[in-house]
C-alpha cells in the first residue's frame, strides 16, 4: 500500500501541479451559492472542469453503492442478463465491449445506468440492499445538481429557475428526461487474458453530451483530460474526497461555447501498480428535460450577435451522439 501511494505521488498529473480548479461548498446560502457560481463559471470556461470539497455526500454512501455493484457484478450470467440495456433505452447494464465512442476501439469496463429510481430501473430481487443505497446517494446527487444549476444561473445572469424549470423532470426516466447515474467498475488488466490486448482502452475519447457531470472514483486510474485550447492529453489524478465536475456538450452549445465541454477520456495506465487494480467510480450525467430546445440564442449577453444554427432539441441531440456511441438505433 505505502508502495503504490509513493507510486501515484509521482505521476505527473494535473493533481500534483495544482492545475485544476478547487471549489468548497461548505456552508452554502444563497450569498455563498452566488460565489459558487462565479468559481464554477471561471472553472469551466477557463478549464471545463474543476473539484467540489466538502461536497456533503458522505464517503459511506458512495463506497457502500460500489460496494452493491460488486455484488451484482458476482451474480450470474443469466441474472445480469435480465437487466441488461436494450436498444431504445438508456437505463441497464452495460458490459465490457458494449460501448465503442470511437467506433473500433474494445472498452473495458462494466458500467450500470439508472434514469429513474424503479423496479424497472433497479435490481431489487437479486440484491434487496442495492435499491436502499442507489436511491440514497441518487437522490444526494440529484440535490448537488439542483445547486449547481442555481449557481449557474447566477453566474450567467440568466432568469432565476431558467435551468431549475428546464431540468424539472431529472430522474423521472429517460423517456422524459436523460439524466443518469452510473456506475462503473473498470477491471484490473492482466495482460495474457483475452481481450486485454494492446489497443484496449478502459474508455474512449468524447465528450459528455449533457449540461454537466459529476463523477466520483476511489483512486487514480487513467483518467485524461485535453484542457481548452490544448490537443494534449493530460492525467488529472486523484484528490480523494472531491467530486470532480466537467462541463458537457448541451452546456457549451447554450452558452455559445464560453463554457467549455471537456473531452476526456481513460487510458489503461503504464504503471503496473494502477493497471493492475481495478478502478470504481460513479457518474451523474445532469441533462436538461428532453423537450427542452437547445439554443445558442437563449442565454446572450446583450449585444452579442445571434447564431443562425439550427435548433434541436435534447433529446434529438443526444439520441445523435448515442447512435454514435452504441453503433445502433437507441
Amino acid at each position: 500500500m505505502i508502495k503504490n501511494k509513493i507510486g501515484e505521488d509521482k505521476l505527473d498529473t494535473l493533481v500534483s501541479r495544482s492545475a485544476v480548479p478547487i471549489i468548497d461548498l461548505a456552508h452554502c446560502g444563497k450569498f455563498v451559492g452566488n460565489r459558487v457560481g462565479q468559481q464554477l463559471h471561471k472553472a469551466l470556461a477557463e478549464k471545463g472542469i474543476a473539484f467540489l470539497v466538502n461536497h456533503g455526500i458522505a464517503e459511506e454512501k458512495i463506497k457502500a453503492v460500489w460496494d452493491q455493484f460488486d455484488h451484482f457484478l458476482d451474480l450470474p450470467p443469466e441474472i445480469q442478463e435480465r437487466y441488461r440495456r436494450k436498444d431504445g433505452v438508456n437505463y441497464g447494464y452495460v458490459s465490457p465491449g458494449m460501448e465503442c465512442f470511437d467506433g473500433k476501439t474494445p472498452e473495458l469496463r462494466h458500467a450500470y445506468n439508472i434514469c429513474k429510481l424503479d423496479d424497472q430501473n433497479i435490481p431489487r430481487d437479486p440484491l434487496p440492499e442495492f435499491a436502499e443505497d442507489i436511491i440514497t446517494l441518487t437522490n444526494d446527487f440529484k440535490a448537488m445538481s439542483s445547486f449547481i444549476l442555481r449557481a449557474l444561473e447566477a453566474a450567467l445572469e440568466i432568469p432565476p429557475s431558467y435551468f431549475l424549470d428546464t431540468h424539472s423532470q431529472i430522474l423521472e426516466g429517460d423517456a422524459v428526461n436523460m439524466s443518469t447515474l452510473r456506475m462503473l467498475y473498470y477491471p484490473a488488466i492482466v495482460d495474457d487474458e483475452p481481450g486485454q490486448s494492446d489497443g484496449a482502452i478502459r474508455c474512449g475519447a468524447h465528450v459528455d453530451y449533457g449540461t454537466f457531470t459529476l463523477l466520483t472514483q476511489d483512486s487514480e486510474g487513467g483518467l485524461e483530460v485535453q484542457l481548452p485550447g490544448s490537443e494534449k492529453w493530460q492525467r488529472v489524478g486523484h484528490l480523494p474526497g472531491a467530486i470532480l465536475i466537467n462541463g458537457g456538450e448541451l452546456l457549451s452549445i447554450w452558452t455559445k461555447q464560453r463554457l467549455h465541454a471537456l473531452p476526456h477520456r481513460v487510458v489503461i495506465p503504464e504503471q503496473d501498480h494502477i493497471r493492475t487494480r481495478g478502478r470504481h467510480s460513479i457518474a451523474f450525467f445532469c441533462h436538461p428535460d428532453n423537450s427542452t430546445m437547445i439554443s445558442p440564442n437563449a442565454l446572450l449577453k446583450e449585444g452579442e450577435e445571434q447564431s443562425h444554427e439550427k435548433i434541436y432539441s435534447a433529446f434529438e441531440l443526444i439520441q445523435q451522439k448515442f447512435n454514435d456511441t452504441y453503433g445502433q438505433s437507441s
